[in-house]
């Protein structure tokens, strides 16, 4: 039995890997409808092995009425209508599977998170203009910044999403409420969040306070039992993943894990995941993954 599976913000860089991961994961599809705003309508796109070619239709003119699920890759209104669950931010996703472990094992008190989070996480837009600028910058033509608030070529930007009354911005304030949401609203949560010149990819400094004991050698142990996570951590030159060998993998890698000293029950580490995908993508296939497991078990 298949499913009939609409994608909304299909020619997106999300929408995309929505797309090549249904087919990947082999979801049980029936028909798929790639749908994205007037300039995209007409459009074409692949989806799947076959190089099956899929007509770009009109989100405004589509109507949903007979189709089992949709996957949106545009934006965030429209989360408080019935029967819509809303992906945590990116680089929550990878957070939280990092320390869910750990929260279970010992109970996390605190968190302290510095992201280096990729353009891509804010659009082709943004991919555009750090490729842009750093041909500019080679060649000696003029780089400014008209995506980003500043320069992104060889360069970092600690500012991502509008400023809110405390200081912080929006990015970090979704990370201390969403962290909260899924783990626990006893956890406190503080949020640094930059964007660096990196395609794909986000990176994380985490640091964590726990209520219990817990070594890096056995937090190490932990996490590589973990569903979703991948522990790479060897205590030398190369020993750790970059956001460019994270980028078309499922998981999320934990590297450079090691005791803090300067808190009674502390842990440091290293968490990369490729945005696009676990980010994003990947959360919003699973997702729809157990709702057809759900379903299948109610009809049978």
């Amino acid at each position: 039995m298949g499913y009939r599976i609409a994608v909304v913000g299909a020619t997106g860089n999300v929408g995309r890997e929505m797309l090549n991961i249904l087919a990947e994961r082999q979801f049980p599809v029936d028909e798929v409808a790639a749908l994205a705003s007037a300039r995209s309508t007409g459009d074409m796109i692949e989806f799947g092995e076959s190089g099956e070619q899929l007509k770009v239709k009109n989100l405004e003119h589509f109507d949903f009425a007979g189709w089992d699920m949709a996957l949106f890759a545009a934006g965030f209104s429209g989360y408080a209508r019935k029967n819509i669950i809303a992906n945590p931010n990116c680089s929550t996703a990878q957070l939280v599977v990092a320390l869910k472990p750990l929260h279970d094992a010992a109970k996390i008190r605190r968190v302290v998170v510095s992201t280096y989070q990729s353009v891509s996480g804010s659009g082709k837009g943004g991919m555009d203009e750090l490729f842009e600028q750093s041909r500019n910058i080679f060649v000696g033509d003029p780089s400014q910044p008209s995506h980003f608030t500043k320069q992104i070529a060889f360069n970092v930007i600690p500012h991502i999403d509008v400023f809110l009354d405390d200081g912080s911005t929006k990015e970090e304030w979704k990370m201390v409420v969403e962290t909260k949401k899924i783990l626990d609203p006893s956890i406190k949560v503080t949020a640094t969040c930059v964007r660096v010149p990196v395609f794909v990819g986000h990176s994380e400094a985490v640091n964590v306070e726990l209520e219990r004991e817990l070594s890096a050698d056995q937090a190490r142990d932990i996490l590589r039992e973990a569903p979703g996570l991948m522990v790479v951590d060897k205590r030398e030159d190369g020993g750790y993943v970059t956001p460019v060998e994270c980028v078309g993998d499922y998981a999320t890698f934990v590297s450079r894990l090691r005791d803090d000293p300067t808190v009674e029950h502390g842990l440091s580490m290293w968490v990369v995941s490729d945005n696009l995908r676990k980010g994003a993508a990947l959360n919003a296939v699973q997702i729809a993954e157990l709702l057809g497991r759900k379903h299948l078990k109610k009809a049978a």
